[in-house]
């Protein structure tokens, strides 16, 4: 699968340390705004899946790899798309760039289990399925930064 979705932001203060450079587990953060803008831009009202649906989508696993820092002010590019899905899980892939130099500065991924309310395992509604890659694919597409 190979559609993706680009979310820009700008590096905070508080996300840095004493050098400035961004403290590694917000890079998970920006994995999250990443996946809700890539799920808002295919069409899809997370918010209406949860209480519509009961249908919820926990983090079951995630990673990252480090290649350059990010630093405060920097203007991030997060680049997520759907990687594997079927009707019970999906893995997001993730690359976040420095939008001023095009440099690569991590990787990632994120396994979701889709479930209910309780936690239960559930196979995900069928009117979603072609925005997590199970038919047709959301078309890529870049924003300006906010």
């Amino acid at each position: 699968m190979s559609d993706y979705f680009d979310t820009l932001i700008r590096v905070r203060y508080a996300e840095t340390d004493q050098m400035g450079v961004v403290y590694h587990s917000n890079y998970f953060v920006y994995f999250e705004i990443g996946r809700t803008e890539f799920i808002r831009n295919a069409g899809v009202e997370y918010k209406k899946m949860e209480t519509e649906d009961d249908c919820f989508l926990p983090v079951a696993s995630a990673s990252i790899r480090h290649f350059r820092p990010a630093r405060y002010d920097d203007i991030l590019r997060i680049r997520a798309r759907v990687t594997e899905s079927n009707k019970r899980t999906v893995r997001i892939g993730y690359e976040i760039f420095n939008d001023a130099s095009g440099e690569l500065l991590a990787t990632g991924e994120t396994y979701h289990a889709f479930c209910n309310r309780l936690g239960r395992p559930r196979s995900l509604p069928e009117k979603y399925r072609k925005y997590f890659g199970i038919g047709a694919h959301p078309a890529a597409s870049t924003p300006k930064p906010s």
